[in-house]
């Protein structure tokens, strides 16, 4: 058994939450290393629904450790409100969840500095979700932030917390912005949301190293893709913290060393949300189709997604920055309709072209995408969990998205459900994940 990195290969979206909840029986802890409550992982088990923004997916297997890492930011009362939702489904949060008391901490006013920071003049607009993250980033790279320690501490908190929301404020009301924040009854709210907390909060770092020492596996996971990656993204039009597979080490604090394997996710197609460019979007009625038979809805916010095509010089970059050792190719039955399926296998860009991922999001804004078409299978795939069962037409499809990639498709996801998925052996996904 290994030590395994799960991450989103596109945009996100691309069905993590799903893979982590067929792979968490296997492992004894999951562990979220980035992000906030702006992205969901959605599970199905049957007739039941869960939509996690903070919580590792593996909380949903009895006994095994969910951890929040050091990574996070954390609004408290959104982390309460998820909380409240798994106790009465049943399931053992207190006994299950650790918290990082190095995590940092969301306020109110966070989402004002949100606010402002969207609508200046001269700025290019990112399409945020609004709900503070961003600025709560900010906030820990400006050494000005509060952390879950700083929460917990009934004396020491009330005053750094008015501190730093008098600031938004102030820095609020110098753009015209006068949203009230009533700050003594925001204190008292965190106050009392930390002491249900409390009992879950401890040094994850330590608790994550001495697991693995003492032999027992890990399985990280991440929220957003590696294209909305602070660094390696289509900047700006990126997330405020580190998707990759790096960020796992650097949000847990476990060394690199003790990684044994890197799974990315891709769906049969692509899509993201928000602004920016997006070379193989497809505009037309088959975007439109791709949506409304993907359900391609966000989680959380419900904003319908861009759809579009696979994108073969998006996965190859994710394959360097990450080092993937196998892909999980997901949602091939939304595709089952289409009679022939264009896959992006280059950019041109100037007329030039290339394979190489653009640095700027002006270059990759002027690519234009250099399909392939593929025959479609036009027949269901939906629910099939065995390679030899799937029509030959959309076998090719597969082997051709690994063959253009460079990746190995060691896993196909062929619905919602825990079991319409089919996992190919004799691969190195097989490798890490028996």
């Amino acid at each position: 058994m290994s030590n395994l990195i799960i991450l989103g290969a596109q945009w996100g979206d691309e069905g993590k939450g799903k893979l982590v909840d067929l792979l968490a029986d296997r492992f004894d802890y999951v562990v979220r290393y980035q992000g906030g409550h702006n992205a969901g992982h959605t599970i199905l088990i049957g007739e039941r629904k869960f939509v996690l923004r903070l919580i590792p997916s593996g909380i949903l297997h009895p006994g095994k450790t969910a951890v929040i890492g050091n990574g996070l930011v954390i609004d408290p009362l959104a982390l309460l409100e998820e909380i409240g939702q798994l106790n009465a489904a049943g399931v053992d949060v207190a006994g299950q969840l650790r918290i990082s008391n190095r995590a940092q901490i969301l306020l109110p006013t966070h989402r004002i500095v949100e606010k402002i920071s969207e609508a200046r003049q001269g700025r290019v607009p990112i399409g945020t979700t609004s709900r503070g993250i961003g600025p709560g980033y900010e906030d820990k790279a400006g050494r000005r932030g509060l952390r879950i320690a700083d929460l917990i501490d009934r004396e020491y908190f009330p005053e750094v917390a008015t501190a730093l929301m008098e600031d938004h404020l102030t820095r609020a009301r110098a753009f015209g912005v006068e949203d009230l924040v009533d700050i003594p009854a925001v204190i008292a709210q965190y106050q009392e949301a930390a002491e249900k907390i409390r009992p879950m909060v401890c040094d994850t770092a330590r608790v994550l190293n001495e697991a693995m020492s003492n032999g027992h596996n890990l399985l990280f996971e991440g929220a957003q893709g590696i294209m909305l990656d602070l660094d390696h993204g289509t900047y700006p039009f990126v997330t405020s913290s580190s998707s990759s597979a790096g960020g796992a080490c650097t949000g847990t604090g476990v060394p690199p060393t003790k990684i044994d394997g890197i799974i990315g996710i891709s769906k049969a197609y692509i899509t993201r949300v928000g602004g920016g460019p997006f070379p193989s979007e497809a505009l037309d009625a088959r975007g439109d189709m791709i949506r409304n038979r993907g359900q391609e809805f966000g989680s959380v916010t419900g904003r319908p997604r861009r759809c579009g095509w696979f994108d073969v010089p998006l996965i190859r970059y994710a394959s360097v920055v990450n080092g993937l050792d196998s892909m999980v190719v997901t949602k091939i039955d939304v595709l089952d309709e289409l009679a022939e399926i264009p896959v992006c296998v280059a950019y041109k860009i100037d007329g030039v072209e290339t394979t190489e991922m653009p640095s700027t999001y002006r270059e990759l804004a002027k690519v234009v995408p250099v399909y392939e078409n593929f025959a479609g299978w036009q027949s269901s795939t939906k629910g099939i969990s065995d390679w030899a069962k799937l029509p030959e037409a959309a076998q090719r499809y597969v082997d051709a998205l690994e063959r253009l990639s460079g990746v190995e498709a060691g896993c196909i996801s062929t619905g919602p459900e825990r079991n319409e998925t089919i996992q190919r052996p004799n691969t190195r996904f097989a490798e890490l994940t028996r």
